[in-house]
This record gives C-alpha cells, structure tokens and sequence, in this order.
C-alpha cells in the first residue's frame, strides 16, 4: 500500500481509527473478499461518523482515487446480495 487514507482532523483517534478500517474492510473485498456482517459493520460505523451523504461521496471518491478501490461498488454489491456470505470485487 503506497496511499494514505482520507481522514478529517474533526475526528477523533477512535472514528479515524474505524474509519480506516472501513477502507481496510474496502481493499479486503477486493483482494481477497471478505464477510459481508463484518464489511456491514464496518459501514454502518463509518457512517455514524460520516453521516452526510455529500461528505460520504467526498471521502469515497478521495479514496478511491488514490487506491483503485470503489467503496460505492463494495457496498452496494453487498446490499444487493444479502444472502451471500462474502462480498468480493
């Protein structure tokens, strides 16, 4: 990984840390695939700190151009497929 993730200095260490790993869960499904409880988690605590969607789309977007990877594809793949059990890109 030759990228930083998109942070705001308005979170704390706690949402910084869950946000990344919400981009790790991201990479996961794209790499190896990944459960789709734990990518939901994931995302439903990243948008306990980011709960604008305009916001959400900016941090997505920041991401994605910097890593190749669509948090948007992920999740809706997941969303979509609610009987499948691992979520891969």
């Amino acid at each position: 990984m030759e990228y930083q993730y998109p942070i705001s200095l308005d979170w704390n260490t706690e949402e910084t840390v869950d946000v990344i790993h919400f981009f790790e869960c991201i990479e996961k499904a794209y790499e190896n695939g990944i459960d789709r409880t734990k990518l939901m988690t994931a995302y439903r605590r990243f948008k306990e700190i980011v709960p604008s969607k305009a916001e959400e789309k900016t941090i997505c977007n920041e991401f994605e151009e910097v890593s190749g990877y669509s948090s948007y594809r992920v999740i809706k793949k997941a969303k979509d497929a609610e009987e499948v059990h691992l979520v891969k890109i």
